[in-house]
């Protein structure tokens, strides 16, 4: 099975990319569970920045953004992972959707990853970013993943622990998901 990974974080080390890097990780450790082996390509959309400019400037697609598209496309199951900044999805993340367009996911199994900077997170950010999977007729997991900055402080045990869990559960659904979505 093939999963596709999206990053919309700034880069590598960065706490997004570690959040994506955890939830494909887990994801993988389910597909294994359940005799599935997954070939997985992680796509850091910042690097596709000038790319979706262009595209958005002049309507053409370059190579590497049609890889990243064809990439998406193609896998049996996605993750996105997004930064939460002043509410809303990095602007990376939105331009790249804006791109796909609205049925290039359709039925889709997406698990929705979000990394917020604020210990404080606004209640309905997850079903914003849940209707905004769905509005592109993907099918997201019901759990949604979302890290704080007391997850990623390692005396932080309990946010540690409830982090792993709600990741596993959003792992073992995105599994079974892609499993039903192949057959």
């Amino acid at each position: 099975m093939s999963l596709a990974v999206l990053c919309a974080g700034v880069g590598y080390g960065r706490p997004t990319r570690l959040l994506a890097d955890l939830v494909a990780e887990a994801v993988c450790r389910s597909l294994a569970a359940g005799g599935a082996r997954a070939e997985v390509e992680v796509l850091e959309l910042h690097r596709l920045t000038a790319d979706l400019a262009q595209h958005s400037a002049q309507g053409r697609a370059s190579l590497d953004l049609r890889e990243a598209i064809a990439a998406v496309v193609t896998a049996d199951g996605l993750v996105v992972a997004t930064p939460v900044l002043a509410a809303s999805p990095s602007k990376v993340f939105d331009s790249f959707f804006a791109v796909l367009g609205d049925t290039v996911l359709s039925g889709m199994p997406v698990l929705l990853a979000l990394n917020s900077g604020s210990h404080r997170q606004p209640p309905d950010l997850a079903q914003v970013m849940h209707r905004r999977l769905t509005d592109v007729h993907a099918e997201p997991v019901p759990t949604v993943v979302v890290a704080g900055p007391a997850d990623w402080q390692t005396t932080a045990l309990s946010d540690a622990a409830r982090l792993r869990a709600c990741i596993g559960r959003a792992a073992v659904e995105l599994a079974a998901a892609m499993r039903s979505h192949r057959q």
